[in-house]
């Protein structure tokens, strides 16, 4: 039921380390009175290149923490976490509400072109995982799903290379492995949450008919309407606050996590804790 108590508290966002942040900023844009807390779990990252029970692990450690925040929302804002360790989660979140990258983003592509050609283009890792093909074909058994390791990309978020001749030449060079199939696409969606940073850079390597789906801001929309629809929204009108937590480098974390969410961060805006 809702009652001011539940509606005020904050949504617990976590990552494996700061690409998550793009989610974080979507999430800020959609929801502005809204209070967040994200975790990035820098001292841990990455998560792909771990077995899928470490995966687990880590994710549940990082939303207990989040839970004991009281939060009235989790938001796994990684891609190798949504796609390993989601049903984990939402058993152990219980009767939080817990929503992962994937399903949203997976969702909006269909909508956008029923029976369509998707590319997913992620991480190693989530490649590895499928999690983006077994999302988009069980909403749509008649939908093609490529999926494209793109892993220099996350290099170019991360030292803010995101526009201009660099990147436009690494896009095109993963591109060529797709061939003719390249020019028979319908939708391009960004299965990494480093990538929205580069959209404006993959939009380009493509027609202006592809649609280029964005995981962060979908799943921004699906929190919007699932805290609408539990009588959990935030209603008090005031500007919403903001904690970012860190269990490693938070200079680091500050420096790139800037770019990802869009304002000058300093360490002293990032506190370290341990799982």
């Amino acid at each position: 039921m809702k009652t001011a108590n539940n509606t005020r508290l904050p949504i617990g966002v976590f990552d494996s380390g700061v690409g998550g942040l793009t989610v974080l900023k979507a999430l800020r844009e959609e929801l502005p009175h809204e209070d967040l807390i994200y975790l990035g779990d820098t001292a841990r990252l990455p998560y792909g290149t771990k077995s899928p029970a470490s995966i687990s692990r880590y994710a549940c450690q990082a939303a207990r923490l989040l839970q004991q925040r009281d939060i009235k929302l989790l938001v796994v804002a990684c891609n190798t976490a949504t796609a390993v360790a989601l049903d984990a989660l939402r058993a152990q979140m219980h009767p939080l509400p817990v929503i992962g990258v994937v399903g949203p983003g997976a969702s909006a592509a269909v909508a956008a072109r029923p029976g369509g050609r998707h590319l997913v283009l992620a991480t190693e890792a989530t490649v590895r995982l499928g999690a983006y093909r077994r999302a988009i074909q069980e909403l749509d058994p008649a939908a093609s799903v490529r999926e494209l390791a793109c892993e220099l990309l996350v290099s170019l978020a991360e030292e803010g290379w995101t526009n201009g001749p660099i990147p436009a030449a690494i896009i095109d060079r993963y591109l060529q492995s797709l061939g003719a199939d390249a020019a028979e696409l319908n939708s391009v969606i960004l299965g990494c949450t480093h990538f929205p940073l580069l959209r404006g850079a993959i939009s380009a390597a493509f027609a202006a008919d592809v649609s280029v789906v964005d995981s962060a801001s979908t799943t921004a929309t699906v929190a919007r309407d699932m805290l609408q629809t539990m009588g959990l929204a935030n209603e008090s009108g005031h500007n919403g606050s903001l904690v970012l937590l860190a269990t490693d480098g938070t200079s680091r974390f500050a420096r790139v996590g800037g770019w990802f969410l869009g304002k000058k961060l300093s360490a002293e805006d990032v506190t370290l804790v341990d799982l």
